[in-house]
């Protein structure tokens, strides 16, 4: 895809989505998740599952997490371990939000493009010292519940994973739809799955900064359309190599700057595909609660399917 194509391609998004807040302070793609549909979404509840669909947090060092989470514990003192009376085990936990291993979810101050983030707000809404003062992660306070829908396109193509540098484009989600008996609706959390996470558990991981299966460019058309409120995949949602010459993730500059989508990178669907296949379907309740961080640009986040 050109650099030409792709910048059209960003202006015809942008001029679809809405730039105002809503009434409860949310803005971008979930004023599309109207409490109607927040309620709505409780009927996919009919088994009483509840799924995570959050990977381990890495704290060993890898290839595609050179600088892992460290979790360090700060008690018991080990003079406490063997006396008596009351002691606490107490620990700290310090991570790089946005990197290539963990489940995050990136809020609308995540990107940058053209001097600008979300909606036309300038960069320099972001600071060094005090984080962003607007688009950030607090917009997410009070969590986001919805109907989600799993998407699985190496299932479609009868492969285990998609192998890295593979693009899921929109006919892939529309053959996907098709092939699972279900439908992308207007205020959906939508999740695709790639099958990055059983590549890495069964062959380890790679670099998965150069080398990565992801969405195409074009496939993003899709989510306007639909009005999906949330996008979450099992790898960076970009491909690498990068589709668009001269910008390394398009998909990220077209959900998350010109669509308004919060995104969701580095899921794991493993155990949910496996339950909704025996189950017969592929929607369901699902609830998503970040961290409350003050300013900042995304959060670990562990997604919850109920079905």
């Amino acid at each position: 895809m050109t650099t030409r194509a792709f910048r059209e391609l960003h202006e015809h998004l942008r001029s679809r989505a809405a730039a105002q807040p809503t009434a409860d302070g949310r803005c971008g793609a979930l004023s599309h998740l109207t409490p109607e549909r927040v309620a709505a979404a409780a009927a996919e509840v009919r088994l009483g599952r509840t799924v995570s669909l959050a990977a381990p947090i890495e704290t060993v060092p890898g290839p595609d997490d050179p600088e892992p989470a460290v979790h360090r514990m700060t008690g018991p003192a080990p003079d406490d371990l063997g006396a008596e009376g009351l002691h606490f085990a107490t620990d700290r936990f310090a991570m790089n939000v946005h990197g290539d291993a963990d489940s995050h979810l990136d809020a609308l101050c995540h990107v940058v493009f053209d001097g600008e983030l979300y909606g036309g707000v300038p960069a320099s809404a972001v600071m060094a010292e005090g984080g962003a003062r607007t688009l950030s992660v607090d917009l997410l306070g009070n969590g986001i519940v919805g109907r989600g829908v799993l998407l699985d396109v190496p299932r479609l193509r009868g492969v285990p994973w998609l192998e890295p540098g593979d693009h899921v484009t929109s006919v892939d989600l529309r053959a996907a739809e098709a092939s699972q008996g279900v439908r992308v609706a207007p205020g959906d959390l939508l999740f695709v799955r790639t099958g990055h996470r059983l590549r890495r558990t069964e062959l380890g991981p790679w670099n998965a900064a150069t080398a990565r299966a992801g969405l195409h460019p074009t496939a993003v058309e899709f989510l306007a359309e639909r009005e999906v409120s949330v996008l979450g995949g099992d790898g960076n949602n970009d491909t690498a190599p990068s589709a668009v010459q001269g910008i390394s993730f398009p998909v990220h500059v077209l959900v998350i700057h010109a669509l308004g989508i919060p995104l969701m990178d580095y899921l794991q669907f493993e155990d949910l595909g496996r339950v909704c296949a025996r189950a017969g379907r592929w929607s369901f309740l699902c609830t998503v609660a970040p961290l409350r961080l003050p300013g900042a640009t995304g959060s670990p986040v562990n997604p919850i399917a109920v079905l």
